[in-house]
């Protein structure tokens, strides 16, 4: 069911840009935005459908809209271009937004599962390639303290690529509830350790934790994890934290499809 909207004093358009900038309403209406055909797509493929969608009447006549919107059971709003254009976060892309509410993630955490912990990562763009990269490689459980960007924000969300969709996400978790659960040994990435990832069995199932883009994983859950370092023989002093997150999970992959 298609509708016009022409005023930005709308209502539904109110509440969308609410859900794009205030993360209080995201949070009170435990709903986020998604942007863009490849996205949604994503979205819709993980057998979910989105509670309604925005889009423009030239966005209409775009083939990987129509495609998305020959799957899309719930009410489209046509906007004019320039009230889009006020709302929308990209440059590039095709016109297309959706809200969604957010998936109730389980009743806790599972203790013996591969599971990535980012400790208090403040960048939306090294969450969201951390989450990619995690699903990638078959991590399925993912645990954000307190201090993390919103694994929900609409920037995240961007930079994941779809990856949240098959992925259990648990925010906002306190350290001695993380350290307290798991039955597998957990490693820590510090650039001042000397074990190299390349020398220790990743097998088995780990716990990784990646931390703080400036002051690395918290000590209270590094005391209680085994440190290890990425050898950089070029001289570099550190490693992006979603590069370095990525290469330590390449690694586990790598060793298990030759064990």
């Amino acid at each position: 069911m298609q509708q016009f909207i022409q005023s930005k004093e709308n209502p539904k358009l109110k509440h969308l840009r609410g859900l794009i900038e205030q993360p209080s309403t995201r949070k009170k209406h435990a709903q986020t935005i998604l942007e863009g055909a490849h996205l949604i797509e994503s979205y819709l493929n993980s057998k979910q459908q989105p509670q309604s969608v925005f889009i423009t009447e030239t966005g209409l006549q775009h083939p990987e809209n129509q495609i998305a919107l020959t799957q899309i059971n719930c009410p489209v709003f046509i906007l004019p271009e320039q009230i889009y254009k006020s709302l929308s976060t990209l440059t590039q892309a095709t016109p297309l937004m959706a809200i969604i509410q957010q998936p109730e993630s389980d009743a806790h955490w599972k203790s013996t599962l591969d599971t990535l912990i980012l400790d208090h990562i403040q960048d939306p763009g090294n969450v969201g390639t951390l989450l990619r990269s995690a699903a990638a490689v078959g991590v399925r459980q993912i645990i954000a303290t307190k201090g993390t960007a919103s694994l929900w924000s609409p920037r995240v969300l961007r930079a994941a690529m779809g990856a949240h969709f098959t992925l259990n996400l648990f925010e906002n978790a306190d350290y001695h509830d993380i350290l307290n659960t798991f039955n597998i040994p957990i490693l820590a990435t510090s650039s001042h350790r000397p074990t190299s990832i390349y020398n220790i069995d990743l097998t088995q199932p780990l716990v990784w934790i990646l931390g703080n883009e400036g002051q690395g994983v918290h000590p209270v859950l590094l005391e209680q994890a085994k440190a290890v370092t990425i050898p950089q023989p070029g001289g570099q002093e550190s490693l992006n934290v979603a590069i370095a997150g990525s290469v330590c999970l390449f690694e586990m992959m790598r060793q298990r499809l030759l064990k």
